[in-house]
């Protein structure tokens, strides 16, 4: 198994949609993990995250994905879904995200295995704060980050409980 990449997107500046760069700096909290995996603000930089991406088998995204549920709904996306989310191109920061996945395959870096942690959004409008619905998912999606890097085999050690 090579690297693993855990990716937080979205602009913290347009309120839910910044929620992936929540949950990884709340995973950096409350976690230590091996060398071989990476936990990144990827914010809104889209095709330029591209580097990041050598050596890495294992790619889990975490972002604000629009799925018409109510605000807090989770999805997990694999497979072929990846690429039908990532055409939904909801933020700036998600017409970088299909460039460089697509970029990754023409230069032999796609991951083998590529998960989406999404969570439905309330609102992307202006604001620093996440919406209730979705703040009280945060540690949720930590836990299921967690686990799919346990299911993967890969030892991670809490430094303390999430909430």
């Amino acid at each position: 198994m090579g690297k693993t990449l855990i990716l937080g997107v979205g602009n913290i500046l347009l309120s839910d949609d910044g929620v992936g760069v929540h949950v990884v700096r709340r995973l950096e909290e409350v976690a230590e993990f091996p060398e071989t995996v990476q936990v990144l603000d990827g914010g809104t930089k889209g095709l330029d995250l591209l580097h990041y991406l050598e050596g890495v088998s294992h790619l889990i995204i975490i972002d604000a994905v629009e799925i018409g549920e109510s605000p807090g709904t989770l999805a997990r996306l694999e497979g072929d879904q990846v690429p039908a989310y990532l055409s939904l191109k909801m933020s700036p920061h998600e017409i970088g995200l299909p460039d460089m996945l697509f970029a990754a395959k023409l230069r032999d870096l796609y991951p083998e295995e590529v998960v989406v942690w999404g969570v439905q959004p309330a609102t992307t409008e202006v604001g620093l704060a996440l919406s209730e619905p979705v703040a009280a998912r945060v540690d949720v999606l930590v836990e299921r980050v967690l686990e799919e890097l346990a299911g993967w085999g890969i030892p991670v050690v809490r430094i303390y409980p999430p909430g």
